[in-house]
């Protein structure tokens, strides 16, 4: 009995090494084998090159996991009816033996152990399955034939590489199962997710408006020229003639200093205007990942916005650019603007020319920024009106109260977030007057309807 015995564990041991190998280089961290063997580990070089060739790996795992169960099941038939003579019922209790042991300790206890230790467990695995690849190569290669074969006949096509869209949806995946698990590393997750975000975002999001720009007026003279550049926190500033549409350069702080110095610090005879440098302008649509490219291959950091009609739009810096990246850079020349204040309630009070953008990074809010770059922006376009100062609005979740309007703009508001999240059908504000509350409500994944799609919301 002692052989028949032997020969039994020893498949068990081959059936749970052929599910264990297959769960473990499935769910080996591929990145991390990648950085391993690009530091010469050689087990990683092999779990590598079996990733690249899945395919073949599987087939010989299953071809290997079959013939091993076989001939566990076989055995167990033989040695069942040699002790216990040969009886009908002998196949079924031998299947039923044969399940068990299989199911128990070549199936959930290896794959269990696999896949809690997958990368430690592939790199030890891994030469062995690559024999067993090598030896089974023509079984396995005409298999793969009749298989694809077979899928091509029912029209299924075979993908081997996944495309750009599905790899960066991956990487997406990967940042944010990593940066959500471990609280030293949330930030840099946040600014991996905003690298992948450049190619998305129009430079018209976080440009600087032409109504918050320090611009000098060309024709003025040389003395408040000067004064203004000298007051100015800012090292570039753009000069116009006649009208502010009018860019005809870009003054540089050392331009400046380094004429006053040529000309013994006198301002009689400085020509300014033709200090500035030529202007850059680039269209609000251009992405920050190429506006970014442009920066680097132009060796600048200034560049002018405008609109499809040529009228300036604002200005958009490669500091702006970064701040999209890792967040908010100052120096000591950055002017501060108390731009969100958060009041005891829980709520928040704003300008209305601060982004969507800086308040979904800084809160972990979902407002969306689609058809609107500023809160004030949002509002009016989920409103369908220029608001009144007094009303209150509530869509998406948060309550937004204008506080303080100016001719056109919503200049100041209050913002509540929600306590829970819950989701409604879509309304349409109704027609109020000031003092009144109109409620918005947009259900998850109606964020590109039409605003008034919907019924008429009550006025409280």
């Amino acid at each position: 009995m002692i052989i028949p015995i032997l020969l039994f564990v020893l498949l068990l041991i081959c059936s749970g090494f052929f599910a264990g190998s297959e769960t473990a280089l499935t769910a080996a961290s591929k990145a991390r084998m990648l950085a391993l063997a690009n530091q010469g580990t050689v087990p990683a070089q092999r779990v590598m090159r079996l990733r690249e060739k899945m395919e073949r790996v599987i087939a010989t795992v299953l071809l290997g996991n079959t013939f091993v169960n076989a001939a566990t099941a076989a055995l167990t038939t033989a040695f069942l009816t040699e002790e216990f003579g040969e009886r009908g019922t002998m196949p079924l209790i031998a299947a039923v033996i044969t399940t068990i042991f299989l199911f128990i300790f070549s199936e959930v206890l290896p794959k269990t152990f696999a896949i809690n230790n997958a990368d430690r467990f592939s790199l030890v695995v891994a030469p062995a399955v690559q024999f067993f690849v090598w030896l089974s190569y023509p079984v396995t290669q005409v298999t793969q034939f009749i298989c694809s074969g077979l899928l091509r006949l029912f029209g299924l096509k075979i993908v081997n590489q996944p495309g750009a869209e599905e790899r960066m949806e991956e990487l997406r995946g990967a940042i944010e199962l990593h940066a959500g698990s471990v609280e030293e590393i949330q930030d840099t997750g946040q600014m991996l997710h905003s690298i992948l975000d450049l190619d998305d975002v129009p430079v018209s999001d976080i440009m600087v408006h032409r109504r918050n720009m320090t611009m000098i007026d060309a024709d003025l003279p040389c003395e408040e020229i000067v004064s203004l550049a000298l007051n100015s926190p800012h090292t570039r500033i753009p000069i116009y003639r006649g009208e502010p549409d009018n860019i005809i350069g870009v003054l540089h702080a050392k331009e400046l200093l380094r004429a006053m110095h040529a000309n013994q610090w006198k301002l009689q005879g400085l020509d300014i205007p033709a200090l500035a440098s030529k202007p850059w302008f680039i269209p609000d649509s251009t992405n920050l990942l190429a506006q970014l490219e442009a920066f680097r291959a132009r060796h600048e950091h200034f560049a002018i916005v405008v609109d499809e009609y040529g009228a300036l739009m604002g200005i958009v810096t490669l500091e702006d650019i970064l701040e999209e990246i890792v967040g908010d850079i100052s120096d000591e020349h950055d002017i501060k603007v108390s731009g969100v204040a958060a009041e005891a309630d829980g709520s928040f009070v704003m300008d209305g020319t601060v982004t969507i953008r800086d308040l979904n990074r800084e809160f972990g809010w979902q407002l969306p920024d689609d058809h609107a770059s500023t809160v004030a922006g949002l509002v009016m376009y989920e409103a369908r009106r220029i608001p009144m100062v007094g009303q209150v609005f509530v869509f998406y979740g948060f309550r937004f109260e204008i506080l303080d309007r100016r001719r056109n703009q919503i200049t100041r508001l209050k913002v509540t977030p929600p306590a829970v999240e819950d989701g409604k059908s879509a309304q349409t504000p109704a027609e109020a007057t000031p003092g009144t509350t109109v409620t918005v409500t947009v259900a998850p994944g109606d964020e590109g309807r039409k605003p008034g799609g919907g019924t008429t919301g009550a006025a409280a």
